[in-house]
């Protein structure tokens, strides 16, 4: 019973030591979002909105669910130049899938592959599978360790893949921090 209370105690000096920066970057988060969508400026209506974050920021913290994970703020200095580099890849992409959908079956081959990876949190391999898988024509199927089995249209893709650009670029994204 006394080492649960040591380990709780480590817990939550650990967790309100990190608490301050990801509930404010939460809160930012959270205003923004509701004042997009509402765009509202009288005072009444931005009391409630006020009022409902405040509540959700309070829902969130008694479940204790604001951490590094849950908001990387980490990322948010690096990830505008990858976001870019990634929505190129996706328009090459889309535009090699359309021309090989157009030249029929026989310029189509569905290749299943396994690659290794380089990344060395789950955050940093969520972001590479995801961005596989938003590349058209490649889907990630599996992450078992440092192994990723991926699924293409093309087998150019699974090629181009193990080159490791993107490897390489989520790597960088991921050490930055």
């Amino acid at each position: 019973m006394k080492n649960n209370i040591f380990l709780d105690k480590n817990t939550s000096d650990k967790t309100t030591r990190n608490l301050p920066s990801h509930t404010l970057s939460l809160f930012l988060s959270l205003s923004l979002f509701w004042w997009i969508n509402s765009n509202y400026s009288n005072a009444l209506l931005l009391s409630l909105g006020a009022a409902s974050i405040l509540l959700v920021l309070y829902i969130a913290h008694r479940m204790d669910v604001i951490d590094h994970e849950s908001q990387p703020i980490h990322l948010s200095v690096n990830m505008p130049n990858y976001v870019i580099w990634l929505t190129k890849e996706v328009i090459i992409s889309n535009i090699s899938v359309v021309k090989h959908v157009w030249l029929g079956n026989s310029s189509i081959s569905p290749t299943l592959a396994t690659i290794d990876i380089s990344q060395r949190t789950d955050l940093g391999k969520v972001i590479y599978a995801n961005s596989i898988t938003l590349t058209p024509g490649t889907v990630t199927v599996d992450i078992v360790g440092d192994r990723m089995t991926i699924h293409a249209l093309i087998k150019d893709n699974i090629d181009t893949l193990k080159t490791g650009e993107m490897d390489r670029r989520v790597t960088e994204m991921e050490s930055r921090c």
